[in-house]
């Protein structure tokens, strides 16, 4: 990764004057370049064997290509990336890619099945957050050698343990964790066994239509646009994007032209908004959740009547209509809108008197104190303020506890929160995605290798968790859609669980911007064929 230089990258000085506190009103944003608002402070590291969050996910696909994607607009069907072509055995077990020619690397190195087979065994074997994705297939860091080869240049053998539906298996391998990095280059800059990882957190090894010129945490994000991309150089020449934890700076910045994008409104100014020609707001909706988890290592929060209490303390509908409006739907099953077997159920309402009858059932007549913590950007902060204030009327004092993303999700990943209210996005397009992690914990030790949210939360549900493992593995459609929804009623009633919105992406643009693609997922919004009239 290089640094900017100055005179050497004018767009880069621009945006540092753009973000200025006194930096001067700009007619445009440069004709060869994409600059963007956006909070983005969660991301951790750059390594695709690593990100496990949402702007992480974004910025890897623009860096990385995968062996296959969906296609955004209809996430049902499957389409070859690295792979042109791919078969399935006949026992169900084993996968055969063939890699598409001609592809290279941003460091000029040409891209193989060695290739996409390393970086499989790679993110097994440093068995980072997004590993578990693929240890559902039985690899393990002394297996993984064996089951996912390079037979000769153009094929990759993959092959599972046992056999589950196919689908299952390729909606997997389109999460980031199956990106294809540059194995002589990350070998390259091995430091003690490490697999290149430490400086793959700071640096980019794709193939993708973008590469890293330099990351700032919580401050910068730049990318240059790669000219070899095999699908088509992009027309914008580099992306340029910074952390503005504003959403009124936000707006400002877009008004006057001296961004693109906006990513983090408010409601509030979508309407003045409409009336500016030069501005259009475009709404994506996600397979994204907004919940509270329920930490069980917190005695009160354990009691089966806090839990539902809590459900009865939240204002979904006055929630809905202001702080999400446009920007979420009411939904309080796990599996989103459009997933198999998705639940559109709505049991609970905003009912503080019904809470207090659970709270003194729970041996909690005059409620309890206890801790909220959220991200400190937009519209969490608003969220769990309301939240704050409702719950307040069932006698449940909150005290919210703000810090950036990386903050947060350290401190939830150790399991040291209370309560917390956060986002969870789909890796795949598959319901066991979410299944796993809301329905699912097959170990509740602290050591646990898997550590999904249902370990974050600490529920202990080892039946539960059979009933997950049995859905994967069911061939019949309709069989395994029975089966998820089996599971979303029983999470709904028992689970350490508020889940409260489905979340809708408003993104606003200049009107002269073309061509960006928001996609149902974080990973599948995308930038490289953007245009500027």
């Amino acid at each position: 990764m290089t640094s900017l230089k100055h005179g050497l990258f004018g767009a880069a000085a621009i945006a540092f004057s753009v973000f200025a506190p006194t930096a001067p009103v700009l007619a445009d944003t440069p004709k060869d370049s994409l600059v963007m608002a956006w909070q983005f402070d969660d991301i951790v590291g750059l390594d695709p064997a690593e990100i496990f969050e949402f702007s992480g996910a974004e910025y890897g696909a623009q860096v990385y290509d995968r062996l296959i994607n969906i296609n955004p607009k209809d996430v049902s069907q499957i389409s070859g990336e690295v792979a042109e072509s791919w078969t399935v055995s006949d026992d169900g077990k084993v996968f055969t890619f063939k890699i598409r020619d001609g592809i290279k690397f941003h460091s000029g190195n040409p891209l193989t099945a060695e290739d996409a087979a390393y970086s499989l065994r790679r993110a097994v074997k440093l068995n980072k957050g997004p590993a578990f994705i693929l240890g559902q297939f039985g690899l393990t860091p002394e297996n993984v050698d064996s089951k996912v080869k390079a037979t000769d240049p153009r094929t990759l053998v993959f092959t599972t343990e046992q056999v589950y539906a196919p689908t299952f298996v390729l909606n997997c391998l389109t999460a980031g964790v199956a990106s294809v990095v540059d194995s002589k280059l990350v070998q390259s800059k091995e430091k003690d066994g490490d697999f290149g990882a430490a400086w793959l957190r700071l640096n980019s090894a794709g193939s993708g239509p973008f590469q890293l010129k330099q990351w700032k945490a919580s401050e910068l994000l730049t990318l240059d646009a790669n000219p070899n991309y095999w699908r088509g150089a992009p027309a914008l020449k580099r992306v340029l994007i910074r952390h503005i934890a504003e959403p009124a700076t936000q707006r400002l910045l877009l008004e006057k032209g001296d961004v693109d994008v906006a990513r983090n409104l408010k409601p509030e100014q979508f309407e003045p908004l409409k009336a500016n020609s030069a501005v259009r707001l475009v709404q994506a909706p996600k397979g994204t959740l907004w919940y509270v988890g329920l930490n069980q290592k917190n005695p009160a929060l354990a009691k089966p009547e806090v839990r539902e209490a809590m459900k009865y303390l939240v204002d979904y509908e006055g929630m809905a209509k202001t702080i999400m409006n446009g920007q979420a739907t009411i939904h309080q099953t796990f599996l989103p809108d459009g997933f198999l077997g998705a639940l559109n159920d709505t049991p609970y309402r905003y009912d503080p008197a019904k809470a207090k009858e659970l709270l003194a059932k729970a041996g909690y007549p005059n409620g309890f104190t206890v801790t909220l913590d959220m991200r400190n950007t937009t519209p969490t902060q608003d969220m769990a303020q309301a939240i704050q204030a409702s719950a307040a009327a069932g006698g449940v004092k909150i005290e919210i506890i703000p810090g950036d993303g990386k903050q947060v999700l350290t401190k939830y990943r150790a399991r040291n929160h209370d309560m917390i209210i956060y986002q969870w996005g789909a890796d795949y397009q598959d319901p066991h995605t979410n299944a796993e992690t809301f329905a699912a914990n097959p170990d509740n030790s602290d050591t646990a290798k898997s550590k999904p949210l249902s370990w974050r939360n600490a529920w202990d549900i080892p039946e539960l968790t059979k009933k997950t493992n049995a859905a994967v593995i069911e061939r019949d459609a309709a069989k395994r859609a029975a089966t998820y929804q089996e599971l979303q009623r029983t999470v709904l009633a028992e689970s350490p669980f508020v889940i409260m919105f489905q979340q809708i992406e408003v993104v606003a643009e200049r009107s002269n911007l073309t061509g960006m693609v928001w996609g149902p997922s974080f990973d599948s919004n995308v930038y490289w064929k953007a245009s500027k009239k």
